[in-house]
């Protein structure tokens, strides 16, 4: 069964003025298209054809003869995953079991806040942040061009794109500006929680 483009999670004005609807449209209909595209061509009529997209990107990593097939599938899952890591009015900070194990596990909100933009902002060239369940303990990494936490058996809990094409239309080179924006009025919480739980 080939892997389907999802739609995004919202309209593609909905994160205005964040993230503009050009760059959603751009971002979603050509970027995110063409590694799915790309994906499914590649893996046709093999065994990783009916597999579930994650099992695919855990049976590539690591397989330099397979790279460019790990590349579009981890970049189609990464892409559908950061949709979701965002929603309309988001931002602001999360409640319940989330908000107390970022507590404990970071010593504060502010102190994982500053450890998220720290990973957007120092991520040399393209890349994403996220924040992950790393065994017990709630942890922020970021990961080079299609690398997702996935491959290293973390379960990813949020992430932030921090390719150029994810924010260059509305911020041009200024990165640190879509971080904070991302964490102030996009990040959506609500599915962090819900992976949290689903860990």
């Amino acid at each position: 069964m080939a892997y389907e483009l999802p739609t995004l999670p919202y309209d593609y004005t909905a994160l205005e003025p964040h993230i503009s609807k050009s760059t959603l449209e751009f971002h979603h209909d050509k970027h995110h298209a063409a590694y799915v595209s790309k994906f499914n061509d590649a893996v046709k009529g093999t065994d990783l054809e009916s597999q579930p997209i994650e099992a695919a990107i855990k049976a590539l990593a690591g397989n330099a003869e397979k790279a460019g097939t790990f590349n579009n599938a981890a970049q189609a899952w990464n892409h559908t995953f950061y949709w979701n890591s965002m929603k309309p009015n988001g931002g602001g900070m999360p409640t319940g079991e989330l908000a107390k194990k970022i507590e404990a596990d970071f010593g504060s909100f502010e102190k994982f806040a500053e450890a998220f933009k720290t990973a957007g902002a120092t991520q040399f060239g393209s890349g994403w942040a996220w924040l992950v369940l790393d065994g017990d303990t709630l942890r922020v990494t970021k990961t080079l061009n299609a690398d997702n936490p996935l491959t290293n058996n973390q379960v990813p809990l949020l992430t932030m794109d921090v390719w150029e094409h994810a924010y260059y239309l509305d911020y041009q080179n200024k990165r640190p500006d879509y971080i904070e924006t991302f964490l102030s009025k996009l990040v959506n919480w609500d599915f962090a929680v819900q992976n949290l739980a689903a860990a």
